[in-house]
């Protein structure tokens, strides 16, 4: 998540400079092609404007779904954060001696309120880890110039930020050694984390740690767990429909490609300085129409390992330094801090 005011010259040159210099190069390249008269074909603007008017809405609704895609993934991981405070609270106040017939030692019910609470930590990171694993349709997962680019922004504008801090949220830090071992293995680690805490719940109303109605609200916050998990499992596994991701994309391409046909041979009008400024002027309605096309693909899908990206990492780290609290432990990780104006 970018976290700056605005995004600075610097920041605007790295992301998306190499387009702004290929747009200089081809209109250039159009613009010599007039000037030494190679050519004096001139396509009317009127159809140009039509053509643009049409990417613009186009562009404009892929945008607005892409950005839907993105807050609603944020309002998710918000639902996660009050959850996973309510299961801390229920851990902390529903597990005591009130309804056993045999006491347990307070040492015993602190361990078991320490096993649920960093077992759904250990939830948490793991879920989280699930979901920045590539898809084939994200940017990463592409060959070529793509994937490339991909790689890095995700190493400097993104999850390689934070590799040092990655160490630190493991599941091995959370889960006993046999208990990481066994589900370590299954196909969705968070989904059995989360049915292991299930299992331990039934063992406890078993011994009496706590009744009926505890057990309900407790599995209830359970369920909670999996229907966010579900919902964040879908925006990961199910694409912005192919047909609207990428046919924009073929609709800029031909803008831009018929832009300094018509733009170039108007401009030229104004006098002989007119192919000059032609030039900056083609590649500057080129770059906006292309920088559209670029915003909207890089946000619809929010856990791709991006600075544009849910800040996972950060909101993880949150929810754990609330629940150790909530344990009494003073030894705190650090939150999670913002570098180069990007939180993850």
């Amino acid at each position: 998540m970018i976290i700056s005011k605005s995004i600075g010259l610097k920041k605007l040159i790295q992301w998306s400079g190499v387009h702004m210099l290929w747009l200089l190069i081809f209109m250039t390249s159009v613009a010599a092609l007039y000037y030494f008269k190679v050519i004096e074909i001139s396509i009317p603007w009127l159809p140009v404007s039509v053509i643009g008017t049409a990417v613009a809405f186009y562009v404009g609704f892929k945008n607005n779904q892409a950005y839907n895609r993105m807050w609603e993934a944020r309002k998710i991981w918000g639902g996660i954060i009050n959850d996973s405070r309510t299961w801390g609270m229920m851990v902390d106040g529903f597990i005591t001696n009130q309804f056993t017939n045999e006491k347990v030692s307070e040492n015993e019910i602190k361990a078991i309120k320490k096993r649920l609470i960093y077992r759904h930590i250990g939830w948490l990171y793991a879920h989280r880890s699930q979901l920045l694993v590539p898809a084939p349709w994200e940017h990463s997962s592409q060959k070529g110039h793509i994937g490339n680019r991909a790689k890095y922004f995700q190493k400097n504008f993104g999850i390689g930020l934070v590799d040092d801090e990655v160490t630190k949220s493991e599941l091995k830090n959370f889960l006993p050694p046999t208990e990481y071992d066994r589900l370590i293995n299954y196909a969705n680690t968070a989904t059995q984390i989360i049915n292991e805490q299930s299992r331990e719940l039934t063992q406890l109303r078993a011994s009496d740690l706590i009744e009926d109605f505890r057990h309900m609200e407790m599995t209830k916050i359970l369920s909670n767990f999996y229907t966010l998990q579900g919902k964040n499992e879908r925006i990961k596994k199910f694409p912005l429909p192919r047909q609207y991701a990428n046919i924009s994309r073929y609709f800029v391409t031909i803008l831009i490609a018929l832009l300094p046909f018509s733009m170039i041979p108007e401009l030229i009008k104004l006098g002989s300085w007119g192919i000059w400024i032609s030039v900056p002027i083609s590649a500057l309605v080129g770059w906006v129409y292309l920088m559209m096309e670029i915003v909207g693909d890089y946000s619809e899908n929010p856990f791709q390992g991006m600075g544009n990206d849910i800040p996972m990492l950060s909101l993880c780290r949150i929810i754990e330094i609330d629940l150790l609290q909530m344990l009494g432990e003073t030894d705190l990780p650090a939150p999670i801090q913002p570098k180069n104006d990007i939180l993850m």
